[in-house]
C-alpha cells in the first residue's frame, strides 16, 4: 500500500478499470491533461520477451480464463475470446481499423423494423465522428491515411484478390490497418511474421500497452496497478465514491475517486455493473433501464478454407492484412440488411485441425492437414443485429475464485444473421472454387466472441439506454462508460478504432464537465 502513488483515500482522482482500447486511451488523455489517474487491471503485465510468434505459447500468457459460462449459440465453455492483461484485448486483436458508414450508424432508420431486434439509431452521427476518427487514426498509426503506405498484400491477400476480382468485386486492398508498415514512434515495423493475435513481438501493432499507458507513465498523473481485479463499485445516493479490489494476495483495498471510468469489454462492464447492485440499484449499478447486460451483440462470423492448386503460406504476413468491401453495403434484395466484410484470417495448423476435422482421424485427416501450405482463408465478418435477449447476466449460483458471480452469455443468432451467413458463404466457395481450389471447408458456429458489444448502449432516452452520448451514465454523473459497452447497433467493422474515437471524445467531455465542477 506504501508503494501506491495516490493514496487509497484519494478521491480526487479519476479511477479507470480496464488498460486495453479505451481504458488505457482514455488513461492517456487525460493523464496528459494533468488530471491523476488511478488504471486498475486485472492482468498482470507482459515483457516484451514474454511475447513469442506462438499461438499456443501466448494464449494461456494473456486470455482471460476465468470461467464464463455460454448458453444458446455461444459456445458452452469459451463464449468469449478476451484478454486479462495490460493492454487488454489490443494485445490479441488483429489490429484492423475501419470506420463504421452512416447507414450502419442509422439501423432503425435505414432498415426499419426488424421482428425480434431492438435496432436504433446512434444518438451521434458519423459527422459528429469524423474529426476524432481523423485523430484515432493519427495516434494509431494506421496505413492508408496521413501519409502512412499500406502493408503489402501477401499470397493469402493475392488469392483473395484474384478470387474477389472473378467475382466482379472491386473495393479490395491491403485494409487500413494499426501496424506500421516501417519503424514509428519508437516501435519496430511489421516483418510480415503472422499470426498477429499472439501479439506482436517488433511492437509494430498499436497497443496500449507500448504506447498508451507508455506515454501515461512519463506524465506524473497516471499509476498503473495491474493484477487488481476489481469487485464492486461503491456509490452514495447517485454519485459513485470508490472501487473495491483484490491484489494479487487476495487483499481487498478500496480506492476512493472523484468519478470512475468503466472500461472492462463490454461483459466484463456489465457483470461489473451487475454485481454492484445496492438497495439503491438493486437491479445492478446505473440499470434504471434494465438495459445493463442486454443488446448484446459480436458480429457474425464464419470462416472459408479452400485447398488451392500452389502454396499459399498463410502463416506469412498479417493475419487480416486484406479485405473485399464490397459487400458492406445496405441491400435488401440480398434477403437480409446490414453488410459483411470479407477479410484475410492467417489461423494454425493446430487450430484449423480444431476447426476444420473435428472427428477426423488418419489418413482422412493427415491428407487434409498436410496440405497446409495450400491453405487459403477468409472471414466473414457480418453486422450482428441486437436483441434484448442476447444478454449477459450472472448465474443464480456459481461463484467464481473470487467468489463473484460466474458470468453467463446468452446469445442466439438472429434469422437475419442466418441468411447473410448463408449468402456470404456461398459467395467465399464460389471465391475460391473460381482459382481451381479442390475443396472449400466452412467454419461455422465455431468462434468464440473476439468483437463484443452493447451492454450498456448510449443514448438520448434514460428509460432506454444506459448512457448518453458521451457515454456518462443516465443515473450516476460521475460514472462513465468507455468501451465497445456504448454501441447501440454494430455495424460490420471491427470496432477497436470506433472504440478509440468514442473515447477520445469522451475525454474532451469529461475536461469540460471538471471545469464546470458538474464531476
Amino acid at each position: 500500500m506504501s508503494d501506491y502513488k495516490f493514496s487509497l483515500e484519494d478521491d480526487s482522482v479519476a479511477v479507470i478499470i480496464g488498460s486495453g482500447a479505451g481504458g488505457g486511451t482514455l488513461a492517456n488523455q487525460l493523464a496528459q491533461q494533468g488530471i491523476d489517474v488511478v488504471c486498475l487491471e486485472a492482468g498482470r503485465r507482459l515483457a516484451p520477451v514474454d511475447i513469442v510468434n506462438d499461438e499456443a505459447a501466448m494464449f494461456p500468457k494473456f486470455t482471460w480464463l476465468d470461467e464464463v459460462i455460454g448458453e444458446g449459440d455461444a459456445l458452452p465453455n469459451f463464449p468469449l475470446w478476451i484478454c486479462k492483461t495490460v493492454g487488454g484485448t489490443t494485445m490479441h486483436w488483429t489490429a484492423a481499423t475501419p470506420r463504421l458508414q452512416a447507414h450502419e450508424m442509422r439501423a432503425l432508420s435505414t432498415y426499419g423494423e426488424i421482428t425480434g431486434a431492438s435496432l436504433v439509431d446512434w444518438p451521434i452521427s458519423l459527422a459528429d465522428l469524423e474529426p476524432y476518427y481523423a485523430r484515432a487514426e493519427r495516434m494509431m498509426g494506421v496505413t492508408g491515411t496521413n501519409g502512412i503506405p499500406m502493408l503489402p498484400g501477401n499470397n493469402n491477400f493475392k488469392v483473395l484478390e484474384a478470387g474477389g476480382r472473378k467475382l466482379g468485386y472491386t473495393d479490395i486492398d491491403t485494409n487500413r490497418m494499426a501496424i506500421n508498415p516501417e519503424p514509428k514512434d519508437g516501435r519496430g515495423g511489421c516483418l510480415q511474421l503472422g499470426f498477429c493475435t499472439s501479439g506482436c513481438a517488433t511492437q509494430a501493432k498499436w497497443c496500449t500497452l507500448y504506447t498508451q499507458i507508455r506515454d501515461a507513465e512519463q506524465t506524473d498523473h497516471f499509476e498503473l496497478r495491474p493484477e487488481s481485479m476489481v469487485m464492486k463499485i461503491l456509490h452514495e445516493g447517485d454519485r459513485v465514491t470508490a472501487v473495491q479490489y483484490l491484489d494479487t494476495e487476495g487483499q481487498m483495498h478500496e480506492q476512493k475517486a472523484r468519478f470512475i471510468c468503466v472500461a472492462g469489454n463490454a461483459p466484463g462492464t456489465a457483470r461489473l455493473l451487475l454485481n454492484s447492485a445496492s438497495t439503491h440499484f438493486p437491479e445492478g449499478l446505473a440499470n434504471t433501464s434494465d438495459q445493463v447486460g442486454r443488446n448484446y451483440m459480436r458480429h457474425m462470423l464464419a470462416a472459408v478454407v479452400g485447398i488451392m492448386p500452389g502454396e499459399v503460406h498463410i502463416y506469412k504476413g498479417p493475419q487480416v492484412a486484406g479485405v473485399i468491401r464490397d459487400e458492406t453495403r445496405h441491400d435488401p434484395a440480398r434477403g437480409f440488411s446490414g453488410g459483411f466484410q470479407m477479410h484475410t484470417v492467417g489461423l494454425s495448423p493446430g487450430s484449423l485441425a480444431d476447426l476444420m476435422l473435428q472427428g477426423k482421424w488418419g489418413h482422412e485427416f493427415t491428407s487434409v492437414l498436410e496440405k497446409y501450405r495450400n491453405y487459403a482463408t477468409v472471414m466473414i465478418m457480418g453486422e450482428d443485429l441486437p436483441t434484448a435477449d442476447n444478454r449477459i447476466s450472472l448465474h443464480p449460483e456459481r461463484r467464481d475464485q473470487y467468489g463473484l458471480p460466474v458470468p453467463v452469455v446468452h446469445y442466439t443468432n438472429h434469422p437475419n444473421n442466418r441468411a447473410m451467413l448463408h449468402y456470404g458463404l456461398e459467395q467465399c466457395n464460389k471465391l475460391y472454387r473460381s482459382l481451381g481450389a479442390e475443396q472449400v471447408f466452412d467454419l461455422k458456429d465455431v468462434f468464440p466472441a473476439t468483437h463484443n458489444m452493447g451492454t450498456a448502449r448510449m443514448g438520448e432516452d434514460p428509460a432506454t439506454s444506459v448512457t448518453n452520448p458521451w457515454g456518462q451514465t443516465h443515473d450516476i454523473g460521475n460514472l462513465f462508460i468507455s468501451d465497445g459497452s456504448l454501441f447501440p447497433t454494430a455495424g460490420c467493422e471491427n470496432p477497436t478504432l470506433t472504440i478509440v474515437t468514442l473515447v477520445l471524445r469522451q475525454a474532451e467531455y469529461i475536461q469540460q464537465q471538471m471545469q464546470r465542477g458538474a464531476i
